[in-house]
């Protein structure tokens, strides 16, 4: 078998990164005429000269956090690794507001996810959920971030607010309006810029590209 270290140097010892990411179906980027969603944008801008970097994708449809936390270990563990450094991703929405998941109840599952995570070693990051074009919701939203944002923040894990840049974007609400209310190629790119630039290099531990 050939030494996937070769020819990095005698001194040099490559790391090795595995991501998983779990939540809704924008981690797919469906509705995207680029088929990448945000996350895809993320990954294709991480640089990985130096990094040996595997990602797996377990998005669900229409799941909350209460389904959420109770599945993203079993499936999470099948693809990471001993000898690796483990990283989740947590894409969250705003579907604990049309189910009996209160707000309380939704941090407690998110507290849940962290708290389990870190025993395990995993370093997560919490994309938060993004707003709509509904001003009612969006004020529901608003509490909503707020909550999941205090959880993820009180164990030092990274979070991204999604929701406060994009609530009053004239793009990103332009995207939506053509798009039946979901992100097109242009609210992907907003969302894994927001990414890119509030968290992911640090998270992962590499340089940020300078171009």
């Amino acid at each position: 078998m050939q030494d996937r270290n070769q020819g990095l140097g005698k001194d040099t010892v490559e790391r090795s990164i595995r991501i998983v990411a779990v939540g809704n179906e924008l981690l797919t980027g469906v509705g995207d005429p680029r088929a990448l969603g945000w996350l895809g944008r993320v990954l294709a801008k991480t640089p990985t000269e130096s990094v040996r970097l595997e990602h797996y994708v377990l998005a669900m449809p229409g799941e909350g956090t209460e389904a959420l936390s109770q599945r993203w270990r079993e499936e999470a563990l099948r693809r990471f690794e001993a000898g690796t450094e483990n990283h989740l991703v947590i894409a969250l929405n705003d579907l604990d507001l049309d189910s009996e998941t209160s707000s309380a109840r939704g941090r407690l599952n998110l507290a849940n996810i962290l708290d389990r995570a870190s025993q395990e070693g995993i370093r997560c990051l919490v994309v938060g959920p993004v707003p709509t074009l509904d001003s009612e919701r969006n004020q529901r939203i608003a509490e909503l971030n707020a909550a999941y944002e205090d959880v993820a923040s009180r164990r030092r894990h990274v979070y991204v607010d999604t929701f406060t840049p994009l609530l009053q974007h004239e793009q990103w609400r332009g995207d939506l309006a053509a798009n039946d209310g979901q992100p097109g190629q242009a609210g992907y790119g907003l969302i894994a810029w927001l990414v890119l630039h509030r968290g992911w290099y640090p998270w992962l531990g590499l340089a940020e590209p300078t171009t």
